[in-house]
């Protein structure tokens, strides 16, 4: 059953040097409060997994948290490329395994479900399986037809945030959803944060309820989402994402931005 604990509790006890970690979102509920902890706590050799790594990841593997990126998209939305990521992979220090969304989408569903591999069409024509060695093909066993083939996403921490959870630990989330649910599936230990806790979850249309008893940790973070957007409770902040490509260009001026912003404890 879930328990609710301040985030930075949450953190120490999910999250660990060389742990497999996946923070999901997509476009809005991308959980920078609890990626800003990880930060924080100084968590190093990381195998950070996302569908499409955007400046939550750019700012941890900044700060020397990741050592792996498991992907299928990565960059600036709307606005270009994630610079400390580049100048990451130009170094070498970041290891890369590139999946398409698909992929990575359907191994989260693997993983979820307990079986130890995804089977999709999606990477056939594709130049994916020549550099990622974790895609092979497989033959159906019925027609014949060859497909290809994807190992489960089992992270050992998995982070979502949400709009609210009730104090028994279950949470629920609406707008567009990607596979947070999935993540929170697959993963050994899980943290949603959320906005706020409530009495009672009231329903609304097209949300996913996760229930407590696949959730190990729930914190409370306001605004987590920041500058991502929680529906129904703020809106993108889409100057910031523009302001980002200034800021993470120079290595100086990112370590000073993070230092003001993130290692002092606001965002």
């Amino acid at each position: 059953m879930a328990e609710v604990v301040p985030l930075s509790d949450a953190i120490e006890r999910l999250v660990h040097d060389g742990d497999c970690v996946a923070l999901e979102g997509f476009t809005h509920l991308i959980p920078f409060a609890a990626a800003h902890e990880i930060i924080r706590q100084g968590r190093t050799g990381l195998t950070l997994v996302r569908m499409t790594p955007d400046l939550i990841y750019d700012q941890l593997i900044g700060m020397g948290c990741a050592a792996k990126l498991v992907f299928s998209w990565g960059g600036n939305p709307g606005v270009g490329s994630l610079h400390r990521f580049r100048d990451a992979v130009r170094e070498g220090t970041l290891h890369l395994e590139e999946h398409s969304h698909a992929g990575m989408a359907n191994a989260y569903v693997a993983g979820a479900s307990g079986l130890p591999f995804a089977v999709l069409r999606g990477y056939r024509g594709t130049d994916l399986p020549t550099v990622t060695d974790t895609i092979k093909p497989i033959t159906c066993p019925f027609t014949g037809e060859e497909l290809t083939a994807v190992p489960a996403i089992n992270p050992d921490t998995g982070i979502v945030h949400a709009q609210r959870a009730d104090r028994a630990g279950n949470v629920q989330l609406w707008g567009i959803t990607g596979v947070q649910k999935e993540v929170v599936l697959a993963s050994r230990r899980s943290l949603v944060t959320v906005e706020e806790v409530v009495d009672t979850l009231d329903p609304v249309p097209g949300a996913v309820v996760i229930p407590s008893w696949v959730v190990d940790y729930v914190a409370v973070a306001p605004g987590g989402s920041h500058p991502s957007y929680t529906q129904g409770y703020s809106v993108r902040d889409n100057a910031f994402y523009s302001a980002w490509d200034a800021i993470s260009r120079d290595r100086e001026k990112f370590l000073a931005w993070m230092s003001e912003n993130v290692l002092e404890g606001s965002r």
